[in-house]
C-alpha cells in the first residue's frame, strides 16, 4: 500500500485536485486529530480558494475510500486520522479535549486473553479511555 494520503488516492482511482492534495497534504502532516473546521483552517491558510463546503466533501469522500477514518469522542466533533497508521488507542482528556495516543503492550495481551476466554479471535479493536489530569500537590 502507497505510503502517502495523496499516494492512496490515487491508487484508488480518487480524482485529486489541486484543493484535495492540499487537504490530504494538511491531513498527512497532522500529527493530531483534527475536525472539518481545524482542517479548513489549516487547508486555507495555504489555499485560500479552499471552501469549508470542498474540505467537508473531500473529508467524507477519503472517508468512504478507506483512506481516513472517523473518530468521534463524545464531544459532538467527528475528527479524522489516517486509516493507515500504525495500531494506537486514545486517552482523551476531558478538560482540554487533548487526544493523547498510546500503545500499551499488556492492554493487548490482556484484549486478545479477554476474547479468548470468551470464545473468539480477536480481529480488531478500539479502546478509548477517558479521563481528567491527577492535580500534583
Amino acid at each position: 500500500m502507497p505510503d502517502t494520503i495523496i499516494a492512496r488516492c490515487e491508487a484508488k482511482g480518487l480524482r485529486m485536485t489541486g484543493q484535495r492534495r492540499i487537504i490530504a497534504r494538511v491531513l498527512q502532516e497532522s500529527d493530531d486529530h483534527p475536525d472539518v473546521e481545524e482542517l479548513y483552517a489549516r487547508a486555507s491558510a495555504l489555499d485560500d480558494g479552499i471552501s469549508i463546503a470542498t474540505v467537508y466533501r473531500t473529508v467524507k469522500l477519503f472517508e468512504e475510500a478507506g483512506i481516513l477514518e472517523r473518530l468521534e469522542f463524545g464531544d459532538g466533533r467527528a475528527r479524522y486520522e489516517d486509516a493507515e497508521r500504525d495500531h494506537h488507542d486514545h486517552l482523551i482528556d476531558l478538560n482540554s479535549g487533548e487526544v493523547i495516543e498510546f500503545v500499551d503492550p499488556e492492554i493487548e495481551v490482556l484484549q486478545e486473553k479477554i476474547a479468548a476466554k470468551l470464545g473468539y479471535r480477536l480481529k480488531g479493536h478500539k479502546l478509548e479511555l477517558y479521563g481528567v489530569p491527577i492535580k500534583k500537590s
